[in-house]
């Protein structure tokens, strides 16, 4: 059972001036605890908006509302007694809190692997007209880019709608990417990861492994670009889009054209941030490291990111995988070791009403739960060495941080609605007897405290005034 958390509207102030008086002295008391530390100082809060859902692994708005958000639970629980229950894609209204009853779409068959099953979502940018919605979802050891449209019903998407976009054989049941978004240039970006097993090795992955091919056919361990707007294979019903004439591999013999970057391991959870339309891909490392990805708005695409050659800034620590920086290599901005954590969980850019976070980059580890948030320092990608960065803040203990019901821990991914508030996902556990808990929380902001004491002062001082002045005699 899904609850969901209503937070209660405030007291109403009460009417006799002694009253007036006391919640004065109270406002008061407030003003001068609000300025010795704690959680006064923070200018938002975590709120729980759901519990008990099913290993929920995103969340995101349709472009132009602010009403509603979709979460994605990506199946119904490993294990053989769970296979066969769909992937979901439920509706949360913001203004009621509820989470529908109907779900907004449910695909059937869908693997459930640890890794696999529904796991990205992204709305047409033309969404409010021309009701498109893609998913990327992994069936049958194959990763399937599809296009669905809502129904009459803005609630309800129309199953029957489904439409093939691409689609392309994972070697493995792990690494599967699943993030699906579009770009500020109305281009649809699919990240995929290499393959899956360990090292990029093995039988599937090739002599190098796949992250580092770029070869015709190769789209493991990379992230794509496509326009799902034109068509390039008008007589092939299983793939409907066109690749953007400037893609960084269009004019390379026998290269796969669809590529915008690779070097990748996992990439699980990118962004581009809203403001700046920088992309940021949180990529899970082996044994060794984990990363955060950064490509700047103006580049042309192309960046090599170095796996399996590099875990990091390293050398992939395995005979005959590791190996020096490519000639084209980039290295991350941030990385930490597994002392730390052990998978990382890329996140968003803060463009949300909070001024305190305002530009912040927050990102997690789902093994330790730890959540951080940092900021880019500006440096040329040709100089990146894992500490390009300022601000990096370690959010796990702090009380901003401490939601008002449940607890943070398993973060699958963080979500944005259509105003900028970040999201946190938690997985929760759905493995057999353990009951459903994934939740979510919401990072909202609060009046500023000395401005919202100020201004309760000044109503509670002329209510008070006006109460103990007896009768008007003029």
């Amino acid at each position: 059972m899904i609850v969901r958390i209503a937070v209660p509207p405030p007291k109403l102030l009460r009417s006799s001036f002694g009253r007036s008086l006391g919640l004065l002295s109270s406002a008061l008391l407030g003003l001068n605890l609000a300025g010795s530390g704690s959680a006064a100082e923070f200018d938002f809060e975590v709120v729980r908006l759901a519990t008990g859902l099913t290993r929920p692994v995103y969340l995101t708005a349709a472009p132009g509302d602010a009403g509603r958000v979709f979460i994605v639970e990506q199946h119904g629980g490993t294990g053989p007694l769970n296979r066969g229950k769909p992937g979901k894609i439920l509706l949360l209204d913001l203004a009621s809190g509820d989470i529908n009853e109907t779900s907004f779409l449910e695909i059937p068959g869908v693997s459930n692997g640890n890794e696999q099953g529904l796991l990205g979502l992204a709305f047409h940018p033309q969404y409010a007209t021309n009701g498109y919605f893609y998913v990327n979802y992994t069936q049958s050891g194959k990763t399937l880019i599809r296009r669905f449209e809502v129904s009459a019903d803005p609630d309800v998407a129309d199953a029957s709608s489904e439409t093939p976009v691409m689609g392309f054989a994972q070697t493995n049941s792990n690494h599967n990417g699943g993030w699906i978004g579009f770009g500020p240039d109305g281009y649809l970006y699919i990240s995929s990861g290499d393959g899956g097993a360990s090292f990029d090795s093995g039988t599937g992955h090739g002599t190098n492994g796949n992250a580092q091919s770029i070869f015709t056919g190769n789209v493991l361990g990379k992230i794509l670009r496509i326009d799902v707007d034109n068509d390039d294979f008008p007589a092939n019903d299983l793939f409907n889009y066109a690749v953007p004439d400037d893609n960084p591999f269009v004019e390379v013999a026998l290269a796969e054209v669809r590529v915008w970057v690779y070097g990748l391991r996992n990439p699980w959870r990118a962004s581009f941030d809203r403001v700046t339309g920088d992309l940021w891909i949180g990529d899970v490392g082996q044994g060794t490291r984990e990363e955060i990805d950064f490509q700047p708005a103006d580049s042309p695409g192309g960046e090599n990111y170095g796996w399996r050659l590099r875990e990091g800034t390293i050398p992939t620590p395995r005979s005959g995988i590791g190996g020096d920086q490519p000639e084209n290599g980039i290295n991350p901005i941030q990385e930490y070791t597994h002392q730390t954590g052990c998978s990382v969980t890329g996140g968003y850019v803060y463009r949300g009403p909070a001024a305190s976070i305002q530009g912040d980059y927050f990102y997690a580890d789902y093994c330790a739960g730890n959540i951080w948030s940092l900021r880019y320092d500006g440096s040329d990608p040709e100089d990146f060495d894992g500490t390009n960065f300022t601000d990096l803040k370690n959010w796990t203990d702090d009380p901003a941080f401490a939601p008002d019901e449940g607890s943070i821990d398993k973060i699958s991914s963080f979500g944005e609605d259509e105003v900028g508030n970040l999201y946190i996902i938690d997985l929760g556990s759905s493995r057999f007897p353990l009951p459903l808990e994934g939740e979510v929380f919401r990072i909202q902001s609060v009046p500023e405290p000395a401005a919202s004491l100020a201004g309760a002062l000044s109503v509670l001082c002329v209510a008070a005034l006006k109460r103990g002045r007896g009768p008007d005699r003029s």
